[in-house]
């Protein structure tokens, strides 16, 4: 994953952070105290899944400070040209699209928000307003717009 963001993808990544941090932790830390009160813990699956849990916030703790600690937001400087942080309208047979480029980790296609690095996304890095790409099937786009 790169270390650029949107402003509002890299405040979803904070929250969560901060989540994990403050409530999922003492969750499951509840979750294993109680599960250790069972008793035998060789035979305990409510503390081997309490465990498991554990393993995978601690994981993904780790995972998000990596990923924050050289975290920018992404700044779009060139407006004719289209660069991580665009929105680029299309035009095709099939209408009209507008797409957002973003970071791999904050794509979600059904918002129309493309990773720079997917197939359009990469065919669409550094073209120009009227340049027109083929995406992989073969239809044909035309830059209408980049904001």
């Amino acid at each position: 994953m790169g270390k650029y963001f949107t402003k509002q993808g890299l405040e979803k990544l904070k929250k969560e952070l901060e989540y994990l941090k403050k409530v999922k932790r003492k969750e499951i830390a509840k979750e294993l105290h109680k599960a250790a009160s069972f008793g035998d813990l060789s035979e305990n699956a409510a503390y081997d899944q309490a465990k498991e849990k554990k393993a995978f916030t601690e994981g993904r703790i780790l995972e998000l400070e990596k990923l924050l600690v050289n975290a920018k937001v992404i700044e779009k400087k060139e407006k004719d040209i289209v660069e991580t942080g665009a929105v680029v309208y299309l035009e095709s047979e099939n209408g009209k699209e507008k797409l957002f480029l973003v970071n791999p980790s904050e794509a979600d296609f059904e918002k129309g928000m493309i990773s720079y690095d997917s197939p359009i996304g990469k065919l669409l890095l550094n073209k120009k307003k009227g340049d027109v790409i083929t995406s992989p099937n073969g239809l044909k786009y035309k830059i209408v717009k980049i904001d």
